[in-house]
């Protein structure tokens, strides 16, 4: 079993990234910074919320004094799980005054003047909210900081690598499952459902008293389909619909596991039954395309140049009509960061990215191809982290 400190931010980790964005603030000489993102605000303080429409923000003064701004529901529970100074809140949205109102006040009293950095100028507008920009209720100048933190984001640090190993781990768990227990005649939902459960139970018994979720998007380990079933296997994000199961179907999954955040991606094409001389070519292209990538990852090149070497296999090999989307995205606290696999991305590789490798052949009436692997990159290459059979054989459900 992982010691506490192995899976989980330490404080001394969330405070080296805070001065990393105080030397950023102090260096560009704005006054402080006012961060919406429930992202970001989790990867500076390690408080991890649903984001509604009830405005929450993370704020840090020219000094390095941080704090947090929640709604009156939400104070306790970021007292008791962030590391920051102080909390302050308002009673509800929309309420009187507007929570806008109440953020320009705790803005002023942290002595947040001048220029303030900012990911968006006030809360952006979801789930119904609506309310004046941080700009106009401050008075102050904003300036955009997203690139610097997306920046400092996408380098993993050690204990981050560590969480997504874990989280590999019962990705891996979950997909074996989800194989094991998938025949025609079965649902989607009942099959996805049990495997979900029973890799979910074997975590929490393995790691439980150290485990926490912290996802707005997961609860424990998964595995499923997402609709890509069969003739809507060629549909690269399809969603689901309960489908049942026949022979002759190919399959394309997806599985993961959320271990303090952190996610990692795994998916693989199964088929059901023997595929045909059709689907097993465009099999072994799609795992050829994956090589391909994966050997072509490496740090100081640009990303683009990697999604330009699998472009160049589609063209070489008559299948760009079945091409579809970038070779891949890195991972982590989110299940899609930048930067991304595509000719458009020219951000350097660099050791400490993780990324999903994941290029696809999608054919109307065959079926959909992709296999999907994280992988981190290191000082002389690369390191997959997923470690399920990527190979034809292994993959035939009978």
């Amino acid at each position: 079993m992982l010691k506490t400190a192995q899976i989980r931010i330490q404080e001394a980790e969330f405070r080296a990234r805070c001065d990393a964005l105080l030397a950023y603030v102090q260096e560009n000489q704005l006054g402080g910074i006012v961060l919406f993102d429930a992202d970001y605000i989790r990867y500076y303080t390690g408080f991890a919320f649903i984001p509604t429409e009830r405005p929450m923000a993370f704020l840090m003064a020219g000094n390095g004094e941080r704090g947090l701004f929640v709604p009156r529901l939400e104070a306790e529970h970021a007292k008791a799980n962030a590391l920051i100074e102080h909390v302050a809140h308002y009673l509800e949205y929309p309420g009187d005054p507007h929570p806008m109102t109440v953020l320009a006040e705790m803005v002023k009293e942290m002595d947040i003047t001048g220029s303030i950095g900012i990911d968006s100028d006030g809360y952006p507008w979801v789930f119904g909210y609506r309310g004046e920009p941080l700009s106009t209720v401050t008075g102050q100048t904003v300036v955009q900081v997203r690139a610097f933190i997306e920046d400092q984001m996408m380098i993993k640090s050690e204990a981050e690598v560590n969480l997504l190993r874990e989280s590999c781990k019962w990705g891996n768990l979950a997909h074996m499952l989800l194989q094991r227990y998938t025949r025609p005649g079965l649902t989607e939902t009942e099959v996805e459902q049990r495997a979900c459960d029973e890799a979910t139970r074997a975590m929490l018994d393995a790691i439980g008293p150290i485990y926490r979720n912290q996802s707005p998007y997961y609860n424990g380990a998964l595995a499923g389909y997402r609709g890509q079933i069969g003739r809507n296997a060629s549909i690269p994000h399809a969603l689901a619909n309960n489908i049942v199961f026949q022979v002759g179907d190919v399959l394309v999954t997806g599985a993961s596991a959320p271990v303090w955040g952190y996610v990692s991606e795994l998916e693989r094409t199964m088929f059901i039954g023997t595929p045909t001389d059709e689907q097993k070519r465009l099999f072994d292209h799609m795992v050829a395309l994956q090589d391909l990538a994966m050997n072509a990852l490496e740090p100081g090149k640009p990303c683009s140049a990697v999604d330009e070497e699998v472009r160049a296999y589609y063209r070489e090999h008559d299948l760009v009509d079945y091409w579809k989307h970038h070779t891949g995205h890195t991972i982590g606290l989110r299940y899609h960061e930048g930067p991304f696999l595509d000719t458009g991305d020219q951000t350097e590789i660099k050791p400490g990215m993780v990324f999903t490798i994941e290029p696809g052949l999608y054919a109307a009436g065959i079926g959909g191809f992709r296999h999907s692997d994280t992988v981190l990159v290191t000082e002389d290459g690369a390191e997959m982290l997923t470690y399920y059979p990527r190979d034809l054989e292994s993959l035939i459900i009978p």
